[in-house]
């Protein structure tokens, strides 16, 4: 079976959309998607979009996707990259399409210099952290994620 990893495109974004439903079902999240299919559109594929997205596809049937965008350490003094969303289809998991979803990735940042990817895993998630540690990747416990959302962003805006 054939695996291809490509550029998402506009005419994804309706999958890219239910694969975020099924992500968000999985993590006990699917009331938090409140995304439509144009503004998954608007933010991966119009002019100055910030996120990039791949699709990747089994015999040419799409069976995931990832979203991620540059980021920047200043400690580095480099670019890295983000990993917003890494998602395969649990039918397909365990067939090395997630590993080489994130390979692809990792490749991309190499080849811009970047001296960093990293994402976040819900501490619950063990086939996750398990996948990703058989990668070598190391969680990072010193660090707490902090999140301003919503009201509480609008309200610190002053909007």
């Amino acid at each position: 079976m054939t695996l291809h990893i490509r550029p998402a495109r506009r005419d994804d974004a309706a999958q890219i959309l239910a694969f975020i439903t099924e992500l968000a079902d999985y993590e006990r999240a699917r009331h938090e998607v409140i995304a439509s299919v144009a503004d998954i559109e608007r933010t991966l594929f119009d002019d100055g979009a910030k996120a990039l997205s791949l699709i990747c596809e089994r015999d040419g049937k799409a069976i995931g996707y990832a979203v991620y965008f540059y980021s920047y350490s200043t400690w580095l003094g480099r670019n890295g990259i983000y990993l917003e969303d890494l998602y395969i289809t649990p039918d397909q998991r365990g067939g090395g399409a997630g590993k080489q979803l994130l390979r692809h990735i990792a490749v991309e940042a190499c080849e811009n210099g970047c001296g960093r990817l990293e994402w976040s895993v819900l501490d619950w998630n063990e086939p996750a952290i398990q996948f990703y540690r058989s990668l070598g990747a190391q969680p990072q416990d010193e660090w707490v994620r902090y999140r301003l959302e919503g009201d509480g962003l609008k309200a610190f805006a002053g909007r």
